[in-house]
């Protein structure tokens, strides 16, 4: 396909100024800009042949190699022609503003714009918050945006200018021959512009520290290695760019009588050896409060019996786990000589019946 002369594209002689060529363009992206134009075709094909000419006469370096070799020279030095919508946004964003009377949304700041950092909090939490779920309150430290220059690092009143030296593109242009090379600006650090008069309370950094108390709801059930995740708590993003977020990450802490596995609660009680051979109903104690457990005759040490729905609540629906309760059965110590004289004739009657 052969490609239209540039000048023609616009409407302007080849002598034209940049002023003229920034004029006429915006003329016609303003006719047939796609987003006054939906569905017609022709509308935005004019338009990308709009928006690759003025790439072209406006960047002095790439006009000059146009005029001295045309087409055929821009693309030997590695220059695609229209690349995309959002390439177009990022290099023409002063003239979208004027058009379209936005600044951010699809204008340059969305080349640089950048969410902020997430941050990580740490918490431990005891057994019974764990199990049962709380509110609680913590101190965050982190960069918020500037309360005074609203994050545009400005002192009051003076707003950013656009580089000069790349003319607001972020990028400046070396060339060689038919070859250029594109380098992020060094003045103003690829964002194309720079503030010349900052915020005294930021330095013109847009952000300051601050401690922030954030509310935290722990539901019911969480265990160590959990995560809560809250949206736009995190560092303030840079130049328009949204908030990142904040991670607390749970740390439970051991209980001294209960542990814990999944849902479900495990404890070991003692039980005597009277209760043991002859049978008992007991009270274990549970998350909840005491509960009554029947111990049948002859139980051993390690038997292990399951209390249902006294367990910890399912974090992700209803119902909960059980508690297992395991019993060992102690060993009598100190015994009174009465007491001896009984198991010894325990003992005797024992080995009589298995006889």
């Amino acid at each position: 396909m052969i490609k239209k002369d540039y000048y023609e594209v616009l409407g302007v002689k080849r002598n034209a100024s940049e002023e003229e060529i920034k004029k006429s363009y915006r003329k016609i992206a303003m006719q047939c800009h796609p987003d006054k134009n939906p569905g017609d075709k022709q509308a935005e094909e004019k338009f990308k042949e709009a928006a690759e000419a003025y790439e072209v006469l406006s960047d002095r370096h790439k006009r000059e190699i146009y005029d001295h070799y045309g087409h055929e020279g821009l693309s030997n030095s590695g220059f695609q022609g229209f690349s995309g919508f959002e390439d177009i946004f990022s290099h023409f964003g002063d003239i979208f503003e004027d058009i379209f009377g936005f600044s951010g949304a699809r204008g340059r700041s969305r080349s640089y714009a950048r969410a902020g950092a997430d941050l990580r909090y740490d918490l431990n939490i005891s057994f019974m918050d764990a199990a049962f779920g709380l509110s609680k309150n913590i101190e965050i430290s982190k960069l918020a945006t500037c309360d005074q220059c609203e994050g545009s690092g400005c002192a009051p009143g003076a707003r950013p200018e656009t580089c000069r030296s790349c003319q607001g593109r972020g990028q400046v242009i070396q060339s060689s021959g038919f070859f250029t090379i594109s380098t992020t600006c060094p003045q103003c650090g690829g964002h194309g512009k720079y503030i010349t008069k900052p915020c005294d309370k930021c330095n013109g950094s847009g952000k300051e520290t601050v401690t922030k108390s954030v509310q935290l709801k722990i539901p019911a059930g969480v265990e160590t290695g959990s995560r809560l995740r809250l949206r736009g708590e995190g560092e303030a993003g840079d130049h328009g760019g949204p908030n990142g977020d904040l991670y607390v990450f749970l740390h439970v802490e051991d209980h001294e009588f209960f542990t814990r596995s999944g849902d479900d609660v495990i404890c070991r009680i003692p039980i005597s050896f009277v209760q043991a051979a002859l049978g008992a109903t007991v009270e274990v104690p549970t998350i909840e409060g005491k509960e009554k457990l029947k111990i049948p005759k002859g139980a051993q040490t390690g038997k292990t019996f399951r209390l249902k729905g006294k367990g910890i609540p399912h974090i992700r629906g209803y119902g909960r786990g059980d508690q297992i309760v395991e019993i060992f059965v102690q060993t009598p110590t100190n015994l009174s000589k009465k007491q001896e004289d009984i198991l010894r004739e325990f003992e005797k009657l024992s080995l009589t019946n298995s006889a």
